[in-house]
């Protein structure tokens, strides 16, 4: 299965776990990297020194390649970028923000950058940057979303057709199924996010992980749209959320609600009430907490034996 997306970050199949807040830690990123894909560990839930302490657990977990995600609007930037150099971390995955700044320093030392997009009108502007693949995120995905809220069925040929990086799609992604389906579109490699969170190695709680499990289709809304939009599991913390919004509360307001820690106390702590859940659409799908092998291994049997009916031209069902 190698095509520019494997052959660029040297792994074996083109499945990159996405670099999520409060459950990609160092287990869950050497187990994906062991296992054949891009493992990534989340900066954007880790003080600096948990960040060094979780790239030297990586490195002696794995001989594997791996990356670092990193949101760019996020505090201590230029600190983490130093720690990321210091630790030569090889792949660096930028996001919620412009590739710019960084994608130009970051390569001169070495490093691979991609670059999360939610529009086709920014590919150009990571060309610009010199970026070395686009991630194309649809709608779907959990977590931090875009505005423009494009689905991944749409996103990934508007962004195909705009530029002719390698491209990896995300968002609603969990299956070999629904990587055969982002392939199709133009998509090179897939980055899966809810599907690793809840697994085994994931360091999310395992209250949340439960939850997850039994979450229902609509069991999931983007929510906080004037702030940052983010995909939320509904509980008691989002229905207050609905209902500031509702009655026209401000930015200001809807930060002072947010507060501090609040996605750490669900989704790290397991505070299913109050906490902020993040989770994607997919998440409906979710029926059990397996390893990383056995969804590595689903995930590539079920894309070899799908694509071979369909090349064959034998019946299959969805």
């Amino acid at each position: 299965m190698q095509n520019r997306v494997t052959n660029l970050f040297g792994i074996q199949y083109p499945i990159v776990q996405g670099g999520m807040v409060w459950c990609s830690g160092w287990k869950l990123a050497s187990a994906v990297s062991n296992n054949g894909g891009l493992g990534l560990l989340g900066a954007g839930s880790m003080h600096l020194e948990t960040l060094q302490d979780h790239i030297r657990k990586v490195k002696l977990a794995t001989n594997k390649p791996f990356g670092v995600n990193v949101p760019l609007l996020y505090p201590q930037i230029e600190e983490i970028m130093e720690i990321i150099v210091a630790e030569k971390v090889p792949i660096v995955f930028t996001s919620a923000g412009s590739p710019k700044k960084w994608t130009g320093w970051l390569k001169g030392k070495g490093i691979l950058v991609a670059h999360v997009i939610a529009s086709s009108y920014f590919a150009g502007k990571c060309e610009e940057a010199g970026v070395d693949a686009l991630v194309a995120e649809g709608f779907e995905a959990g977590g931090h979303n875009g505005r423009e809220e494009t689905t991944t069925m749409n996103l990934i040929p508007s962004v195909r057709k705009s530029s002719n990086l390698p491209l990896i799609g995300a968002g609603g992604i969990g299956s070999g199924k629904s990587m055969l389906a982002a392939m199709a579109l133009g998509a090179e490699g897939v980055q899966i996010g809810s599907r690793f969170a809840i697994t085994k190695e994931s360091s999310a709680h395992e209250e949340f992980k439960k939850l997850v499990v039994g979450l229902e289709e609509g069991g999931t809304k983007l929510s906080l749209k004037q702030l940052a939009p983010v995909r939320l599991i509904k509980n008691e913390f989002f229905n207050l959320v609905e209902e500031a919004e509702k009655s026209g509360a401000s930015p200001e307001q809807l930060i002072a609600l947010l507060g501090k820690g609040r996605a750490k106390k669900g989704m790290f702590e397991g505070d299913l009430r109050e906490g902020e859940l993040e989770i994607g659409q997919v998440s409906a799908q979710i029926e059990d907490i397996p390893s990383v092998e056995e969804v590595m291994n689903r995930i590539i049997t079920e894309y070899n034996q799908l694509k071979e009916e369909i090349v064959s031209g034998a019946n299959f069902s969805f």
